[in-house]
């Protein structure tokens, strides 16, 4: 989760406001727009700033619901998009009915997403929202995802990227913005967490999603991950959070096990994006 002191030592505020400057020139071009809107401090910048720029009757927010992402956080979403005043559509996916996404390739996000993508293009042309964006930035090319190929390909907008705009700079401007969601540890979809070649179901799903559910309970609000490899849980926590769970180790362990866990696992290697793109 960012804390402000340390993205203010790293971000040049100068510099991210001229990509702020460059990101408003750019979304007012697009006249009206769809936001691909997870309710994550990217996309919620992002459907910020278009909301400011070309106003609510031009901007409507679409999010996620299925087994990929807490309900929690869909919640969320729909407060953020509640409180801003933006216009906001909620569509179900059961992405265990695709083939390609249940078999859990490397190429298990490109899938995902061209399921997505097709469903908000469908929910949006119609009612001529011809521009679809994301929250893609210029951190994430770093990183193994398909799903920035499958937005290429279907013609969807990453304006954050397009300004070279990284995640500070997108927690500093949100700070900056007054935007409640400038530091939401980072989220991925709960399929993440399981590896490549392992078929992904429901069950797998609502147990990591249990699972993190509980460990937030225990006050864990900075970035971590519950990896299921088959009966073993391993879980992901920032340095800071190492010593809460040792704490309360008993009390994960035998909730895991209820969950469905046989064994519970702590990484020692820490939280860690995409580990399991190592």
């Amino acid at each position: 989760m960012g804390n402000l002191k340390g993205i203010e030592q790293t971000v040049n505020y100068g510099v991210a406001l001229n990509k702020e400057k460059q990101l408003e020139k750019l979304l007012g071009n697009f006249k009206k727009v769809t936001v691909a809107f997870s309710g994550g401090t990217d996309s919620s910048y992002l459907l910020g700033k278009a909301l400011q720029v070309l106003g609510s009757e031009n901007v409507q927010a679409v999010t996620l619901k299925s087994a990929l992402n807490p309900h929690q956080e869909v919640e969320e979403a729909a407060s953020f998009a509640l409180k801003l005043g933006a216009r906001h559509r909620i569509i179900n996916i059961d992405f265990t009915a695709v083939p390609e996404f249940k078999d859990n390739t490397s190429e298990r996000c490109y899938y995902c997403k061209r399921t997505f993508f097709s469903r908000i293009i469908k929910v949006s042309r119609g009612k001529g929202f011809h521009v679809v964006i994301d929250g893609s930035n210029a951190d994430d090319i770093n990183d193994h995802r398909p799903g920035m190929q499958a937005a290429e390909e279907m013609a969807i907008r990453s304006p954050l990227l397009e300004v070279s705009m990284g995640k500070e700079e997108i927690r500093c401007l949100s700070k900056q913005n007054d935007f409640s969601t400038w530091n939401k540890p980072s989220a991925a979809c709960l399929a993440s967490r399981i590896p490549y070649g392992e078929e992904v179901t429901l069950e797998k799903l609502q147990k990591v999603a249990a699972a993190e559910y509980f460990l937030r309970g225990l006050g864990l609000i900075n970035d971590l991950r519950v990896r299921c490899h088959g009966n073993i849980a391993r879980i992901e926590v920032n340095g800071c959070d190492l010593e809460v769970v040792i704490t309360y180790r008993k009390e994960i362990d035998a909730t895991l096990q209820r969950i469905g866990f046989t064994y519970v696992t702590l990484d020692l290697h820490g939280f860690e994006s995409g580990s399991m793109n190592r």
